[in-house]
């Protein structure tokens, strides 16, 4: 019997860095009804909106943030190709290599001392003039905004040492403890709704993010992090050559990103604070769906950068053609069922289905979204791949698509509700973001043998549910 679940389990490409992604994903999906109920029954629809507008303009560290992370995970996997965990934890192989490894984890460090300092004011300034006018009184909502500010101040700082962990294939022990962190995170959130915490909600789940983010690098990577106290000892990755060229163009794609991830919302605030708290659970399960689906090639990144250091393109494109074709089944299986549950949700005309039915967002609206989340995963894989050759040749793509969905969800939401904003981000996705996106990919692969743009040395704060 094992032995065959063991070959299923191959087959479909499950190792344990995947495991846990799905074991989170599919606790967010079977939890998520029961966090949805507690909202509906405890939660007004303006304070709905409030609680998902709060993960939107968090979402604002994009702006600040400047995609390092992702140049981190890619950078440090090129590195650990001549690396290895020993059993105390120390990192041990080529010294050239670790030298330089160490050298991006310390300037990681300070870059992201800065940021955090910078995020608090930055956000708290936005939410302020966001929230201003809105229905709920400012006490209700002022101070939870400022606490809550400050905790993911914190976990911001901790983001890029989990982008090193993940680029020196730890992806499997960083995703088990983003699952401890779901799990705990929503009993906290089990029994904070029902005793009228109201927005303090989001603060208790920072709290407990935070936390678990101080066990995993203090705790079980102590001793990994304690290389990186002491100066590099040789060699250094030297920012403006091996970084720079492809943290701007990730940069520049990260700001312009906000609007076609984290506008939706926004923009149904100020349309309704009721409709911004559907359009908000909503997109919260899509971006849940989305995500499930990317672990397999998502937990496979550091792996495609290894292949190509390697020069291994073939077992690199097999590998990445399998894990597409079966990633792409589940965002599509997910996104139907999600569809489906809904609808029952409309026809049961039970009084629990119908308040349920009320806080998200109706069939067509909801259904075009979806849409729109399964067309738009194949350029979210073959970013990963182009990305793993330390390039970034979707620029022009990140920065017009956005542009677009931005303009589009503004105008046409702000006019026609939740069905113009899922109308306009479905145009741009299909008849844009997919065809260029290929058309790139392909070039990537053709490209391949020729210098790259780097010497050879990809959810945002996730929604407060």
């Amino acid at each position: 019997m094992i032995p065959r679940i063991r070959r299923l389990l191959h087959l479909l490409e499950i190792d344990r860095a995947v495991f846990y992604v799905l074991l989170l994903r599919g606790w967010q999906f079977l939890v998520g009804p029961v966090t949805a109920l507690l909202i509906a029954s405890y939660f007004s629809p303006d304070l709905q909106g409030y609680y998902f507008a709060f993960a939107g303009l968090l979402a604002l560290q994009s702006f600040l943030e400047l995609g390092f992370h992702v140049v981190i995970m890619n950078g440090a996997s090129h590195e650990w190709a001549k690396l290895r965990l020993a059993d105390d934890g120390q990192i041990v192989g080529d010294e050239v290599a670790k030298s330089r490894l160490v050298s991006l984890g310390r300037l990681i460090a300070k870059w992201y001392t800065i940021v955090s300092i910078l995020f608090v004011p930055f956000a708290i300034v936005a939410g302020v003039i966001f929230f201003r006018g809105s229905p709920l009184p400012t006490a209700e909502w002022l101070w939870p905004w400022c606490v809550l500010v400050v905790l993911t101040s914190l976990s911001l700082w901790a983001l890029p040492f989990h982008a090193l962990l993940e680029g020196c294939n730890q992806v499997a022990e960083v995703n088990r403890f983003r699952l401890w962190q779901a799990l705990t995170g929503n009993l906290v959130v089990w029994i904070c709704i029902p005793l009228g915490a109201g927005l303090w909600t989001c603060v208790a789940i920072a709290i407990v993010k935070l936390g678990w983010e101080v066990a995993l690098l203090l705790g079980q990577y102590g001793h990994f992090f304690k290389s990186f106290l002491s100066p590099p000892s040789g060699a250094t990755i030297p920012w403006k050559t091996d970084l720079w060229p492809l943290q701007w163009r990730l940069a520049i794609q990260g700001v312009f990103g906000y609007f076609s991830n984290w506008i939706f919302t926004l923009v149904m605030f100020q349309y309704s604070p009721a409709v911004g708290g559907q359009m908000g659970m909503s997109w919260s399960v899509l971006m849940a769906i989305q995500a499930a689906s990317l672990a397999w090639v998502q937990t496979r990144a550091p792996k495609l950068g290894t292949l190509v250091a390697e020069h291994k393109y073939g077992e690199l494109d097999t590998l990445f053609r399998r894990l597409t074709l079966l990633s792409l089944g589940i965002v599509t299986a997910g996104g139907a069922s999600l569809w489906g549950s809904v609808y029952l949700l409309h026809v049961l005309h039970h009084p629990l289905a119908e308040r349920l039915a009320e806080r998200i967002l109706p069939l067509d609206s909801l259904g075009i979204f979806t849409l729109a989340i399964i067309l738009y995963h194949v350029p979210h894989c073959q970013a990963f791949y182009v990305r793993a050759h330390k390039r970034e040749m979707m620029l022009f793509a990140g920065v017009f698509s956005s542009t677009a969905i931005g303009t589009l969800v503004w105008v046409l939401g702000r006019k026609f509700g939740p069905i113009g904003a899922a109308s306009g981000y479905l145009a741009v996705v299909a008849l844009f973001v997919l065809p260029y996106q290929t058309f790139v990919w392909r070039r990537c692969r053709q490209e391949r043998s020729k210098p790259t743009i780097m010497p050879v040395t990809d959810p945002t704060p996730v929604s407060p549910v």
